[in-house]
């Protein structure tokens, strides 16, 4: 008899395309381990919630009483039954407060964890983050972050990092590719129009994104989806047709942001799952070496390449050299960077015993990396 798991999803409140790579690791969960799914569904109740608790905490000095007084929000959840694990995942610290659509969690759960993908450290809302002061662990896909976000809540956290579904993004032996280069989300507008003009002048496939540029600095290319699992689908596709896929740390193009701290963004994940070969600015961090220990899983590429095309001509002159990387790629993917392999970290350090479908999924990896 496996361990019953609660999941919490954001799916139905929050679309943009950057989440729905949480949503494929809650996807994953939901197929290892039969969990149940329970998804905030009311934004503007919860988001009335949300504002009463934060008005309430910062006046009172107390969470509790917060708690207390602030409304439930609608739809919120009467969990009938108990459950082994209660697992929430969420794109981003501001998403914590939607637990509130779970309000008996922490009685009918004996134990619980949350994941969180991206927390930085200069965006991190303690009000929120007390909120996980009952969890068990908390794991967040940034490294940076981890010892703040500790700090704030109290209790263990530990880096946990990204991955894919490979069983979606692992390509077919002998995959056509007639994408020579795909480049998507934030770009060096260099490097771009240099591709640009040898596409047109050659006729060869360069795939990049028309999405306009948004956010304060208009440096980030987002976009909101109507399905999350059709978008992922999309997404391997159009990895798994590629030759060259440009894969840069988390916000390369904003370093006032980043300010030297250098995360591995779930780009080097997607495209090595799907065999392509990735060029681009690696992060300068010893955990990027250690995940990624093998030659050629990055090739360098400076984020502004106005000669981007040579680099590309003289790669191509070596084409053993190419298939290669691209077998490997996939290799190590299969064998290190599944969402399986953090959900056992979860369930080893959560002292929980492995699915049947958890080993059934391993076997599958294991013939894709054979």
């Amino acid at each position: 008899m496996h361990a019953k798991v609660l999941l919490l999803s954001q799916r139905r409140i929050s679309d943009l395309v950057a989440f729905c790579l949480a949503y494929e690791f809650e996807d994953t969960l939901q197929a290892v381990t039969g969990a149940e799914r329970i998804d905030a569904t009311d934004f503007a109740s919860l988001e009335f919630s949300r504002r009463a608790y934060k008005l309430t905490r910062l006046l009172s000095g107390s969470p509790r009483l917060a708690a207390q007084l602030a409304p439930t929000p609608r739809g919120a959840a009467n969990l009938s039954g108990d459950y082994e694990l209660f697992f929430p995942i969420f794109s981003n610290a501001f998403e914590l407060y939607s637990l509130a659509t779970v309000p008996d969690w922490r009685r009918r759960c004996r134990k619980a964890v949350c994941f969180i993908t991206e927390v930085w450290t200069d965006q991190l809302p303690q009000y929120l983050l007390e909120l996980l002061s009952q969890f068990d662990h908390i794991f967040t896909g940034l490294q940076h972050c981890v010892e703040d976000v500790a700090r704030i809540t109290g209790r263990p956290c530990s880096y946990l990092p990204l991955a894919t579904d490979v069983l979606r993004f692992a390509p077919l032996p002998e995959q056509p590719r007639p994408i020579e280069v795909c480049n998507i989300g934030r770009r060096s507008q260099i490097t771009h129009h240099a591709l640009l003009a040898d596409a047109a002048q050659r006729q060869s496939f360069y795939y990049y994104d028309t999405v306009a540029s948004s956010g304060t600095d208009m440096k980030q290319r987002t976009f909101r989806v109507d399905n999350a699992q059709e978008h992922r689908l999309m997404l391997a596709t159009i990895l798994k047709h590629s030759q060259f896929f440009i894969a840069n740390r988390s916000h390369v193009n904003n370093p006032e942001f980043t300010a030297g701290r250098d995360e591995i963004s779930a780009r080097f994940y997607e495209g090595m799952a799907a065999g392509t070969v990735m060029i681009g600015e690696a992060p300068r961090i010893a955990e990027f070496e250690r995940q990624f220990d093998w030659p050629d899983a990055v090739i360098h590429l400076p984020f502004d390449s106005p000669d981007v095309n040579s680099i590309l001509k003289d790669l191509n002159s070596d084409q053993q050299r190419l298939a290669t990387v691209r077998a490997r790629n996939v290799r190590e993917a299969a064998l290190r960077h599944d969402w399986l392999y953090r959900i056992r970290t979860v369930f080893d350090l959560m002292g929980l015993a492995p699915t049947e479908k958890m080993q059934r999924r391993a076997e599958e990896l294991a013939r894709i990396a054979g």
